[in-house]
C-alpha cells in the first residue's frame, strides 16, 4: 500500500448472525457493487475486496492479478494509462495501480481473483471499524501494508478482459429515488410526518458514513416521544431522532436503537444509499413488503445468471497491437511513451478540493515556499480528516479558504506560483 485514500477497507458480505450477542453485521455498503466485482475475477460473490470510500488508494502489486473495478466511477490509471470500469484487467508485478478519486458515487470496490486473504473471523473477512476488529488488523489500511490474496479459480488469461452487459453499470441520477417498506414504527409518527417523509427532498449530510446516512431536510414529526424501547435495527432502517432528521442505517450499524424507524429501505436500493455523496439529494418512495421481495427476487435471479451472460471486451486492450492478451495492460519498458500522464503529475496552478468537506486547518499563506506532496489543507469528510497535498512546488499565490469553511467538490482552495516565480519563507519543507 503506497497511500491508502481517505477510507479503504477489506469488507466481504457481512458477519451474518451475531446481532443477537451486539456484533455489527459490517460488510460492504454497496453490496451488489461488490458480488459483481467478485463475478468478473472469477471469485465466489461474498469474496473479500477492497471498499474504496470517495479518495482511493495507490496500490504496487507485488505478484501478478486480475482485478475489476466495480461500484462508484473512478478515475484511476495503471502506470499511467487508464483501466476500464466493470471490466477485469490484469496487472503485473511491480505495477502500480492509483485510484485517486470517485468521480460520480461515493464507494468503489477492487476485487482481485482469489480474494483478499485476511483471517476469518465470525464466519466473515469483514472490518468492523466501530469495534476494531475483523479485516486487516481491524482498522482501514495505511501505508505499507502490504495484503495476501489466495488463490484464483482460473488462470489469468480466463478471467481478464471480462465486462458486465451494459444494463449492470449503474447510471446516477441527480435526484436518486429510494423505495421503502414503511414501518416497523411508522405509528410513531404524525400522519403529517409520514407525509413530510414521502413527498419532500433530503441532501446527504457531511456527517454520513458506514454506520449510517444522515440526511438535512425537513423535519418529520413524532406522535408523542422519538424514545422506544430498544429493539433491531435492519439494515437500511430509517431511524428519527428527537431533532426528526431521517438516518438511514448502513452496514456498520448499531445493533439496537432506541429511536423508533419510520420505514425500511429496500434491500436492492440500499447501494442508491450507499453511493450517495454528501449533498446529493434522495426522496423517498413506499412500496408493499410483496413489491419489496419481488424486487429482491428479481435482482438475486439476475446475479445467479450474470456469470454465464459476461462479454468479452475486445475493444479495450492496450496490448493488442502488441500481441498482448485482451485485458492486459503492457507494462511499461524504457523508452515507452504512456498514452495518459496521471493528473496528478501534471502541473496545475490551481488545488481544489477533491470532494464536499469542511476546512479543518489551512497549513500555509500566501507567499509560503512549498514542495510537491507537502499539506496545504487538511478537510473533514464524513467524520474523516484528509490532506489536501501541493502538486508541485511552487510558492503559495493565494488561499480562498479559511477554517471553518464549507467547500464543494471542485472548489478552489489554493493557487500556487510556478517554482521560476518561487520566492520566499519555506513552511513545512525545503525549496
Amino acid at each position: 500500500m503506497l497511500r491508502p485514500g481517505l477510507l479503504t477497507t477489506v469488507q466481504d458480505r457481512g458477519r451474518v448472525g451475531y446481532q443477537k450477542f451486539g456484533v455489527p453485521v459490517s460488510g460492504a455498503v454497496d453490496e451488489i457493487a461488490l458480488r459483481v466485482g467478485n463475478i468478473l475475477v472469477g471469485n465466489p460473490q461474498g469474496a473479500a475486496a477492497m471498499e474504496i470510500t470517495a479518495l482511493g488508494p495507490e496500490l504496487r502489486f507485488l505478484a501478478d492479478a486480475v482485478v475489476a473495478l466495480t461500484g462508484a466511477e473512478v478515475e484511476a490509471d495503471l502506470d499511467g494509462r487508464s483501466v476500464p470500469w466493470y471490466q477485469s484487467f490484469r496487472i503485473r508485478a511491480g505495477q502500480a495501480l492509483d485510484v485517486r478519486t470517485c468521480t460520480r458515487g461515493l464507494r468503489a470496490y477492487l476485487a482481485v481473483a482469489g480474494g483478499i486473504d485476511v483471517p476469518v473471523l465470525l464466519g466473515s473477512r469483514s472490518t468492523c471499524l466501530v469495534a476494531g476488529f475483523g479485516g486487516f488488523h481491524g482498522r482501514g489500511l495505511a501505508p505499507s501494508d502490504v495484503l495476501r490474496v489466495g488463490a484464483p479459480s482460473a488462470p489469468a488469461a480466463n478471467l481478464s478482459g471480462r465486462e458486465v452487459p451494459g444494463e449492470w453499470r449503474p447510471r446516477r441520477e441527480s435526484r436518486a429515488t429510494v423505495r421503502v417498506v414503511l414501518g416497523p414504527q411508522d405509528d410513531a409518527f404524525t400522519e403529517e410526518g409520514r407525509r413530510t417523509f414521502l413527498e419532500s427532498g433530503y441532501r446527504v449530510s457531511p456527517h454520513a458514513d458506514r454506520m449510517g446516512c444522515r440526511l438535512d431536510g425537513p423535519a418529520i414529526a413524532h406522535r408523542a416521544s422519538a424514545d422506544i424501547i430498544s429493539d433491531w435495527i435492519p439494515p437500511g432502517g430509517v431511524q428519527i431522532p428527537g431533532d426528526g432528521k431521517p438516518i438511514v442505517l448502513l452496514a456498520d450499524r448499531q445493533t439496537t436503537g432506541g429511536y423508533p424507524k419510520i420505514a425500511t429501505v429496500i434491500g436492492p436500493d440500499i447501494p442508491l444509499v450507499a453511493q450517495s455523496r454528501p449533498g446529493d439529494a434522495l426522496r423517498f418512495r413506499a412500496v408493499s413488503v410483496k413489491e419489496a421481495q419481488a424486487i429482491a427476487l428479481e435482482i438475486e435471479a439476475a446475479l445467479e445468471d450474470l456469470p454465464a451472460r459476461l462479454l468479452i471486451a475486445e475493444r479495450w486492450t492496450y496490448g493488442a497491437e502488441l500481441g498482448e492478451v485482451p485485458g492486459e495492460i503492457p507494462m511499461a519498458t524504457a523508452g515507452d511513451v504512456p498514452r495518459a500522464v496521471p493528473s496528478r503529475v501534471k502541473e496545475a496552478a490551481a488545488v481544489s478540493s477533491p470532494l464536499p468537506a469542511q476546512v479543518v486547518k489551512v497549513l500555509g499563506c500566501p507567499g509560503d515556499v512549498i514542495v510537491a506532496g507537502q499539506p496545504l489543507v487538511v478537510l473533514m469528510a464524513m467524520k474523516k480528516e484528509h490532506s489536501v497535498v501541493a502538486p508541485r512546488t511552487g510558492r503559495i499565490a493565494e488561499v480562498r479558504v479559511r477554517e471553518g469553511d464549507s467547500v464543494a467538490a471542485g472548489d478552489l482552495l489554493v493557487t500556487i506560483e510556478p517554482a521560476a516565480k518561487a520566492g520566499g519563507r519555506v513552511r513545512g519543507g525545503e525549496a
